[in-house]
């Protein structure tokens, strides 16, 4: 049999390209209805129909939200958590959008980069003007309201939290001032201390970024790391399983993408019919990490082996509920919940998994589109399957391990029985074999919240 293996993957295959002195390929972004080059995209409605942000929706964050960056004390480009991958860079930016002879609109190009996110230092606008953030054919808009009040009472304390806003999918973002009215009475000269100030900007990794990496190459897989390849790379793209596995690929909807303060990776998923999403402990811990960190939904390849993706639906992390570094879980909510619940969720199989049993790992390796493992040349049928049903995590016997493969990016990704197409165990570990958390006991840490 020809394998397909992730030709979507962007990260695997940029490796690849940059080896042969190739520009680094990189997602094509198609809507719901036509591809970008203008072709019907898959007729699959959960892809068929997903919520895009519209012009002028509402992204901003709620009353006693604040999108600030924590301060963490790091590099933010050079050290990262224990477990979390890094996919891009920050870099400073000087821009101010303002009212008193001032630029209305910027844009912010890195080419090759698959994400453009903007960080205000100040928000300080008129009652009813707002900021939009959006792609360059405005297919994806992200509106933030400006408090006067509040913006200005930063201000005067000398240091302005700042709010991060939703990234935009691509390499540029249009950053653009709107005013609701008219100046009917001159007020713009009074103005001078008024305006949007854009402070830095985190994005995708670049061509040249890709080109570094792969120089520098990955590191050596080990125990207690995520990124561990068993064998051969036996992932495909989510959506090769359409047809032949349509359970696995309709489970592997509500699995989702988390971008984290702007450059770091993990993956989550939903947990349940209600407002859950399971990932790591180590991906974050707290509900002001969950504020900084966006939820890509449908973030999935367009066709099996393809390089077109469907545009994916963003909503914000809200509150965590429950998190244990033992047992290496946080159960928290997303802002925004109606646009996401269509996706799907998925179920806890409660039994002690045995030796034997099959699996498959929907999950986001590199923060690449959806792939799942399920087939593993470490394995004699040929098929993901528990190596020992009581490996060593962090606790004793809190882990079940097997040879699915998994990279950086995969931490917090659910292991599910293909007999029963429940979870069974929370992926963390890396080093062949890898390893997941058993879910047996984390329920038994979170049903109260369930």
């Amino acid at each position: 049999m020809a394998w397909v293996v992730g030709a979507c993957s962007v990260v695997a295959l940029a490796g690849v390209a940059a080896a042969v002195g190739q520009p680094a390929p990189r997602p094509v972004w198609s809507g719901p209805e036509t591809s970008a080059t203008g072709t019907p995209a898959p007729a699959d409605r959960v892809e068929t129909d997903p919520v895009l942000p519209g012009a002028d929706r509402p992204a901003s964050a709620p009353a006693g939200h604040d999108r600030a960056q924590p301060a963490t004390g790091r590099d933010e480009n050079t050290s990262v958590p224990a477990g979390r991958d890094r996919i891009g860079t920050l870099k400073p930016v000087e821009r101010v959008l303002g009212y008193l002879d001032g630029e209305r609109s910027t844009t912010l190009h890195y080419p090759g980069a698959d994400y453009v996110k903007v960080h205000f230092d100040r928000l300080l606008m008129l009652p009813g003007d707002h900021v939009t953030v959006a792609s360059p054919d405005g297919t994806e808009v992200h509106r933030i309201d400006g408090d006067p009040v509040d913006g200005l009472v930063d201000a005067l304390r000398g240091s302005p939290a700042g709010r991060w806003a939703m990234s935009v999918s691509g390499d540029t973002a249009v950053v653009t001032l709107h005013r609701a009215r008219p100046d009917l009475l001159g007020l713009e000269s009074r103005l001078a201390g008024l305006g949007v100030g854009i402070d830095r900007v985190a994005h995708g990794r670049t061509g040249a970024d890709r080109e570094a990496a792969a120089e520098t190459g990955p590191g050596a897989a080990g125990p207690g790391r995520e990124e561990s390849i068993c064998g051969r790379n036996d992932s495909r793209d989510a959506i090769c399983y359409r047809s032949s596995d349509p359970v696995a690929y309709q489970r592997s909807k509500a699995v989702a993408r988390l971008l984290i303060n702007g450059t770091e990776l993990c993956t989550a998923w939903r947990l349940g019919a209600t407002n859950r999403m399971m990932t790591n402990h180590h991906c974050f811990t707290s509900s002001d990490e969950a504020y900084q960190t966006e939820v890509w939904f449908n973030y999935q390849c367009a066709s099996c082996g393809g390089y077109e993706v469907f545009r994916s639906t963003k909503v914000w992390g809200d509150q965590v509920l429950s998190t244990d570094r033992t047992l290496d879980y946080t159960l928290f909510t997303v802002e925004d919940f109606p646009a996401v619940e269509k996706f799907g969720y998925l179920e806890l199989d409660l039994r002690r998994p045995t030796r034997g049993t099959e699996l498959y790992i929907p999950q986001h390796p590199g923060g690449d589109p959806t792939v799942i493992a399920m087939s593993s040349d470490r394995d004699a049928n040929g098929t993901c399957a528990v190596d020992n049903p009581s490996y060593d995590g962090y606790g004793t016997a809190s882990d079940i391990s097997y040879h699915c493969d998994t990279e950086g990016g995969s931490s917090g990704s659910p292991v599910i029985s293909r007999s029963s197409n429940k979870v069974i165990a929370l992926h963390h570990f890396g080093g062949c074999p890898n390893s997941g958390v058993r879910i047996d006991l984390i329920h038994e840490r979170i049903r109260q919240h369930l």
